[in-house]
């Protein structure tokens, strides 16, 4: 039994989307790490600031923009696994940068960035 040209000796065993490029795996990994790095600081930036006890409002957005970082971070592994379709990595890569503004625009309000109270 000789192997195909591609290396796959029966057409079932070959991935359905063409082979991954080590490239793509490094890069899901570095932005699904950073991702949830700055999720954990908003959500840590929540608890901590402006004092204890912490403000419901922070924490419930902190909460909110860690779920949504969860369903992400999901998607990010099926993509590795390979149940999504190559066009999927653009997305992942556009929902990381909106997930990170959103972290942004937290940490901003949870440290009253902005907010003048000069009487």
């Amino acid at each position: 039994m000789s192997l195909r040209p591609n290396g796959y000796d029966d057409p079932a065993d070959r991935p359905l989307f063409g082979e991954r490029r080590p490239v793509d795996r490094v890069l899901n990994l570095v932005v699904g790490s950073f991702t949830g790095l700055v999720v954990l600081v908003t959500l840590i930036s929540a608890f901590v600031f402006p004092a204890w006890p912490p403000n419901g409002v922070n924490v419930f957005f902190a909460f909110v923009i860690v779920l949504i970082c969860a369903s992400h971070l999901v998607l990010i592994y099926w993509y590795r696994q390979g149940d999504l379709e190559p066009k999927f990595r653009n997305m992942i890569f556009y929902n990381a940068f909106a997930i990170i503004l959103l972290c942004v625009c937290g940490n901003l309000y949870i440290h009253n960035v902005g907010d003048d109270k000069r009487t």
